[in-house]
Parts: C-alpha cells; structure tokens; sequence
C-alpha cells in the first residue's frame, strides 16, 4: 500500500440515528430497528430512517426550489455529506466527491415511470434527477467543492468502491480530499418485488427479522433498509483522525448465477488476502462482515473467513440483523461501524454468532468486507490513528 490513508470524519443517517451518539448508542442497545409496513396483500420489515431525519429531509426539500425535484436518495446523501463536513476542518480545494448508490433514484424513477405508463406525459425534471451521477453532483452543489465528482454502482459493494476510487486519486495527486461513499432509498414497491422474486426477502413475523450471521439457517432473511454513509478521506495523517486505512483489498470471481457468489466466496478469498497482504499483516483483531441474510451469502462468506484466517478466527460481527442491508450505503455504514468499535475500545456482538476467541484488551485492527451482484468484493483493514 502507498501512503496511508486518513478518514478524518464518517457520519450517516439512517434507522440507526443521525448522530453519531445515537448511532453509537443504537449499536451498544443492540435492538432491531425494524418496523411493519404494507406490501400488497401482507406486511413486510423495513427500516427507515428515524424521524428527526425525516424532519430533516423535508426542510432540506424546502430550503430550495432545485430541491424540491430531486430524488430521496440524493437528499439523504446532502444531509450525511453535511454531517461529515461539520467533524474537519480545511480540507483544501481540489475536494472530490464520490458517492453511489446501487439502485439510484428509484423512488423518482418509478414515480416518472408510472406517469409515463398512464399516459400522462413526461417531466423535464425526470432525466436529470434520475441519473445515477446526480448524488455525488448535489452534494458537490451543497458543500461547495470544486473537485471531480463522479458517481458509480457495484451493487452492495459500492460505498466501498467509493472509497477505493477515492484513495486512488489522493495517493495520485490529482486531489487534496475525497468525499466518499453510498446513499440508497429504495423503499420502494417495485425494489420490494424484485427480493421477493429474488426469494431473499424474510418472512419472519417477528423483530429479529434478519438472521444475518446465522449461519445454520434454512431460509432467506434479508430486510431492506435505508440510509446514507459518508466519509471524508485525506492522505495526510492528522492529529484529528478517526481511523487511518492499513490495507485494501478488491477482487471479482466468474459467475455460476447472475446473484449469487461460489460456495466458498471465492472473490472474498482473494479480497482478504490482499488487504492482509497491503497492511502486513497475518490477522485482524475483528471482521465485519458483509452477511446479507440470506442463507447462502452468509455460508459463503464465513466459509471463505475459514479459509483465510484458519482455527484461529478473528471475532466476527455484522450490523444487518439491526439496521437491515442498505444495498449500496452498506459497506460504508459498516465501515462507520469499525471507526466507532475502534474509538469506544467496545465490540458488538451479533446475538447469532458466538465467537470462540476471547475480546482482546484493545481493539486494534478491523477488516470491513462487502460484496454486490458481479462477485465484486471488497475488503478494508482500518486502525487507530
């Protein structure tokens, strides 16, 4: 790896909270943060935002007329950006911005969609406000950055190609600070349909609705949640750090099924390793992993853990079972996850998994793992400052 890489500030919104106290402390009450909503004939789990973020989200679409057309996943991707910009200081000009999304603006989209089937004509509004590229655009509009601003989807693995991309130009010189990560609404009747059709989505009746983790399960679990995760990254390494990155890992693995990986993750194997490789190291104190839910997601990624680390397994966690999986702000949210584990000196458990290894006195080294449709893993090694 080349020089590290600072994060000198992460900050979300999401059914978690819209502070990192109330993250933190979301994370240390450890309960499920689902509710019941209806889905044609039955009631499916979701989590949404909380509702100081909602409040949030429609002053945001107040304050300004450009905003009142923009979809939801823009604006969530406004509010966390804004957050994250509150914990720096001066972050220099050349600030770039990229933020995905794995399904983009599907609220408008399916809105435009809709209107367009019934006959009633098109928007000037739905090209612009439905392309991929305008989350990361907006925020640059917000915050003021003059930096490149891109925006991409690698499906569930996207926050944390973000970052990746983001790295890639600090450690280029072609930017002084990157805003980086994933923002997903997809709470959304046609997103819904296509995990059922999937057979991914739970059909628990109660609050422990997704059994990611559970690895002896015997069937899908995943409920869909929303969110948005950004982090601010500059090559430096600074006093004010929240975590610096000691190693990257990437990989892809061919396709036996357009949605699923191999048995053993193969890409997941290759994506540790390397991470392993770039921060010199052998192990990690803790993994979070990617655990979807779903029966075989799960296996295969704790199967590819085996293979990686051997008997002597880091400690093993997940934040799905409590906030749901936010397809691409996960693995950002995730990564949120490891910083705060990392500054509190505190690991959370997932009621599902019993680890065989005892806490460590400090917490030191943190492996963050995503994966998206595409075999497209990725995995991140942080530590303190």
């Amino acid at each position: 790896m080349q020089s590290p890489i600072s994060i000198t500030a992460i900050a979300s919104i999401s059914a978690l909270g819209t502070s990192e106290d109330e993250v933190w402390q979301s994370y240390y009450t450890g309960r499920p943060l689902f509710i019941r909503k209806p889905f044609k004939t039955r009631e499916v789990w979701i989590s949404e935002v909380s509702s100081e973020a909602q409040e949030s989200l429609l002053n945001l679409r107040r304050s300004s007329s450009n905003y009142k057309n923009l979809d939801r996943t823009v604006l969530l991707a406004i509010l966390a950006s804004k957050r994250a910009l509150t914990k720096t200081k001066n972050l220099g000009k050349n600030v770039g911005v990229n933020i995905g999304s794995s399904r983009g603006a599907t609220e408008l989209f399916e809105k435009y969609h809709k209107q367009f089937l019934e006959g009633k004509g098109i928007s000037a509004y739905t090209s612009p406000t439905t392309t991929l590229g305008n989350i990361s655009s907006w925020v640059g509009q917000e915050l003021g950055l003059e930096g490149v601003q891109i925006g991409h989807s690698v499906t569930c693995s996207t926050a944390l190609h973000s970052l990746l991309n983001g790295m890639a130009w600090l450690n280029s010189n072609m930017a002084d600070a990157f805003v980086v990560g994933g923002s997903e609404a997809a709470l959304t009747p046609f997103t819904i349909a296509q995990m059922k059709a999937l057979k991914l989505y739970s059909k628990s009746e109660n609050t422990m609705a997704c059994e990611s983790m559970r690895f002896e399960k015997k069937r899908n679990t995943m409920v869909l949640g929303e969110a948005a995760a950004i982090a601010i990254i500059e090559k430096p390494l600074l006093n004010s750090s929240s975590a610096v990155i000691k190693g990257y890992g990437f990989a892809t693995e061919n396709l036996f099924h357009n949605s699923s990986i191999s048995e053993n993750a193969i890409c997941f194997q290759k994506s540790m390793k390397m991470a392993l490789k770039n921060a010199k190291l052998d192990m990690v104190d803790v993994i979070v992993m990617h655990a979807p839910g779903t029966v075989k997601g799960d296996l295969a990624e704790k199967n590819a853990i085996d293979l990686v680390f051997g008997k002597t397994l880091p400690l093993l966690t997940s934040n799905k079972w409590l906030v749901g999986h936010t397809f691409g702000a996960s693995g950002m949210l995730s990564l949120e996850m490891a910083v705060l584990m990392l500054k509190h000196n505190h690991f959370i458990e997932n009621p599902f998994f019993n680890n065989e290894r005892h806490l460590p006195k400090e917490i030191k080294t943190i492996m963050i793992n995503a994966v998206g449709f595409g075999g497209n893993a990725v995995s991140i090694i942080i530590s303190n400052p």
